[in-house]
């Protein structure tokens, strides 16, 4: 069974850090890229961040662009996003994905693996 796993969030003020993880069990994703989205009430999910199966090719929202940093560990099978200055509006229900695709994208469509997700609260 594919599993992926978010851990990190919680709550904090403005302008604090958090760095959140995703472990993948049941198949590698060594080969596959990888993203984070993330979805508020009353909004839909928007990725985030994404990045290649080698780490090489990276992708970030205007609105997290400087803040957030996208990372993977291939050999934990894990990938990471670094979030530093948090703002009021980041506070979400955070969620990593996987797609098939190798290479970078950013259409929700193609990413077929889903964690459970993991709530951000960022407080002033």
């Amino acid at each position: 069974q594919v599993q992926l796993v978010e851990s990190g969030g919680g709550l904090v003020q403005a302008g604090d850090s958090l760095r959140l993880s995703c472990a993948a069990s049941g198949r590698t994703f060594s080969r596959n890229a990888m993203a984070w989205f993330r979805q508020a009430p009353g909004k839909e999910r928007e990725i985030l961040a994404a990045i290649s199966w080698s780490g090489f090719s990276t992708y970030y929202a205007d609105s997290v662009k400087g803040r957030f940093t996208i990372s993977r560990d291939n050999a934990k099978n894990t990938v990471y996003l670094q979030m530093n200055n948090l703002k009021l509006e980041d506070t979400a229900v955070y969620y990593c994905a996987a797609t098939i695709r190798s290479q970078v994208t950013v259409r929700r469509e193609e990413y077929n693996y889903w964690g459970q997700g993991t709530q951000v609260t960022v407080s002033s």
